[in-house]
């Protein structure tokens, strides 16, 4: 009876939290203290992620993981780099909120390429629980919990079940918490994309200019992980479509230290001698039709608002924007006063204004290079 009121204490917290408006550091290091009472554990782990492609964003740790960064590079290439049921980008195919390392393996959790690799030889961690953070049709984030010894006691299936049930209003604060921060200082001083070369053994071995720059702004926040934990999950997911084992080439959009919002790309290379396993990596800024879905997304608005939030943001008036969804001019007002009321504005500017972090707003007039991005202020 104690643990049950425990986890309904954690869960109704949880839930004043994730509408709290908090942004993502002290949102997640409330998340935290408040599970951990309802699920014992000797560290967690944080994803961000973005919805589109699922890759890492950032990444948070607490307890004795806490500062333990030297070995993110690794984990960005196991997690990215190999098909696993329990990767979190399978786990969102899957539509499975929760799962629990050691129950799935059936007590064998050294089938897992991360545990037997990674977690067991380096931390000791022998089972792991991960949940993911998904509203509907999007997936916001991930969360490990691990357990360490090897006769720790494994997360159990009320616990998992328990998890599971927090991913959507867990997804909800990130949501919230990604439309906090506002760009500090448009960095404008770089028009060019960043280029990075990733040897086959996994070094950085050439950078462009201003490329440290740009790395170093990958990091989100006081307990964010090392920099280039985004990177490497490119390279891992770059390598897989190399090797014919995905469609798409990897591609991810990130919010910087700076609140600046950046694209990153990562596709692989052929030599001529035969050699494969090198990898060349593009960060640049983004540009606004890179923004633009992923901010209309956090809003949490439905399909029709999102069609009506598009035709805005394009300068549409209301009566051709009626015509074009086939609506009258009055629904499409009701339509604006709720895409108003969810994003926290009051009109279409502030609208336009929200959608673009004030990334481009200040900088609205000025011209544009020949990629789509904002030429630097003399």
């Amino acid at each position: 009876m104690t643990r049950s009121l425990t986890a309904e204490r954690v869960r109704r917290d949880l839930d004043v939290v994730a509408h709290a408006g908090l942004g993502l550091d002290e949102f997640f290091a409330e998340v935290v203290e408040s599970i951990s009472r309802a699920i014992p554990n000797d560290a967690i782990c944080v994803a961000g992620l973005d919805p589109g492609s699922l890759l890492l964003t950032s990444a948070r740790k607490y307890g004795c993981l806490l500062g333990q960064d030297h070995k993110d590079a690794a984990w960005g290439l196991l997690e990215y780099g190999r098909v696993e049921e329990t990767a979190f980008r399978e786990m969102a195919a899957q539509r499975v909120d929760a799962v629990g390392l050691n129950a799935l393996t059936r007590g064998e959790p050294r089938v897992s390429n991360r545990m037997s690799e990674l977690m067991i030889p380096e931390y000791a961690f022998h089972d792991e629980a991960r949940m993911i953070l998904r509203d509907g049709d999007h997936v916001w984030g991930g969360i490990s919990f691990f357990r360490a010894g090897s006769d720790c006691r494994p997360f159990g299936e009320d616990e998992i079940t328990f998890l599971a049930a927090l991913s959507r209003t867990l997804a909800h604060g990130v949501r919230s918490g990604l439309l906090c921060s506002v760009v500090a200082e448009p960095q404008t001083t770089m028009t060019g994309p960043a280029v990075l070369i990733v040897s086959r053994d996994d070094e950085i071995v050439q950078m462009s200019a201003g490329s440290q720059g740009r790395i170093d702004d990958l990091i989100a926040g006081d307990n964010s992980g090392a920099a280039v934990n985004p990177i490497y999950s490119l390279i891992g997911a770059a390598r897989r479509y190399g090797r014919g084992e995905s469609e798409v080439p990897p591609r991810l959009r990130v919010r910087g230290r700076s609140g600046m919002w950046l694209v990153i790309n990562a596709s692989p290379l052929s030599s001529s001698d035969g050699r494969v396993g090198e990898v060349v990596v593009t960060i640049e800024e983004a540009r606004p039709p890179d923004i633009v879905p992923i901010v209309v997304e956090a809003f949490g608005l439905s399909p029709r608002e999102r069609d009506v939030t598009q035709l805005v943001l394009q300068g549409v008036a209301t009566k051709d924007i009626a015509a074009a969804l086939h609506l009258s001019a009055y629904t499409v007002q009701d339509h604006l006063k709720l895409i108003f009321n969810k994003a926290g504005v009051r009109s279409r500017r502030d609208l336009i204004a929200r959608v673009y972090f004030d990334q481009y707003a200040p900088r609205i007039n000025q011209p544009l290079t020949p990629s789509g991005t904002f030429l630097p202020e003399r």
